[in-house]
């Protein structure tokens, strides 16, 4: 599988991409250090898939439309879906998924679903558009799932590393439900001091740290006087970070959409999160990578 990826580059970074799910499995500097997971199957193997059209679980993994009822798994097809590479030069790549027979037998639409990646000096620019062919409204959520180095390349332990946030966001966090995956109607006090997050194993014990409103649109991941991610993601309102307990890498989870809350069994198109694009139209996401190594 590893023969089929993408590589993109600039003198100072280097991408590999896997065609199947549009994923980013690799991200390195000129020296050859690492800055996403090691994907260790004992913890998780995923590296950055593409949430759509759901984030998240919906309840009974069931997607209900007019009446009719479609089965689809956590977090949706995109990242199990052989994407097209339909455009690479050296330093960027555009991967396109559009609808199909398999598609329509869970998810009634058509759609078409564009990632385009490009690195410019030290940043990995990612922008997923999702366009509506549609003569109705397309209903549907959105999420990056990136997992980055933890720790960081630099020789800093774990415990060093946090995240700081552009703003103070909210004391309270929403949790998962255990086994269902959905979202609790109950909440829990945040762990962080309103701007920053100084990360550990044992906050995530009871699975991810989700801000079912999050307003900043960027954060800075890394160490005080070490290696640093800055990450931009201007478009979407919730986020999720995430582990499992034990791995070598912390997932930074900007979000349009989450969850169903606990017990919901109403039309897709009103649940909390989703977004209804226009005929014709298209709705863009956008996240930025910059490096900054120790």
């Amino acid at each position: 599988m590893t023969d089929d990826l993408v590589t993109i580059g600039s003198e100072g970074l280097t991408a590999r991409i896997n065609p199947l799910g549009a994923e980013l499995w690799s991200l390195t500097d000129a020296t050859g250090a690492e800055y996403m997971t090691d994907a260790d199957p004992a913890f998780w193997s995923g590296h950055a898939p593409f949430l759509f059209p759901i984030v998240g679980a919906l309840s009974g993994d069931t997607l209900r439309l007019d009446g009719r009822e479609f089965s689809m798994p956590k977090h949706g097809f995109a990242r199990r879906s052989a994407f097209a590479p339909v455009h690479v030069e050296a330093a960027e790549a555009r991967f396109r998924l559009t609808d199909s027979p398999a598609t329509r037998a869970v998810y009634p639409f058509g759609f078409v679903l564009e990632v385009a990646y490009r690195i410019a000096a030290m940043t990995l620019h990612t922008e997923v558009s999702i366009q509506n062919p549609n003569n109705e409204p397309l209903p549907f959520s959105f999420g990056f799932h990136p997992a980055f180095a933890w720790p960081l390349p630099g020789g800093f332990p774990k415990q060093d590393h946090k995240l700081v946030f552009e703003k103070a966001e909210s004391p309270t966090l929403r949790q998962l439900t255990p086994n269902s995956g959905e979202l609790s109607p109950n909440s829990r006090p945040s762990p962080a001091n309103s701007r920053e997050l100084l990360l550990n194993e044992e906050l995530f014990r009871n699975d991810a740290l989700i801000w079912d409103v999050f307003e900043s649109k960027s954060l800075t991941y890394g160490v005080d006087g070490g290696t640093c991610l800055d990450l931009h993601f201007p478009d979407t309102t919730s986020m999720g970070v995430w582990q499992v307990p034990g791995a070598r890498y912390i997932c930074i989870e900007p979000w349009q959409g989450y969850a169903d809350p606990e017990g919901f069994t109403g039309d897709f198109r009103e649940k909390p999160g989703v977004v209804l694009l226009d005929p014709g139209a298209t709705r863009t996401f956008r996240m930025d990578v910059t490096v900054r190594p120790a």
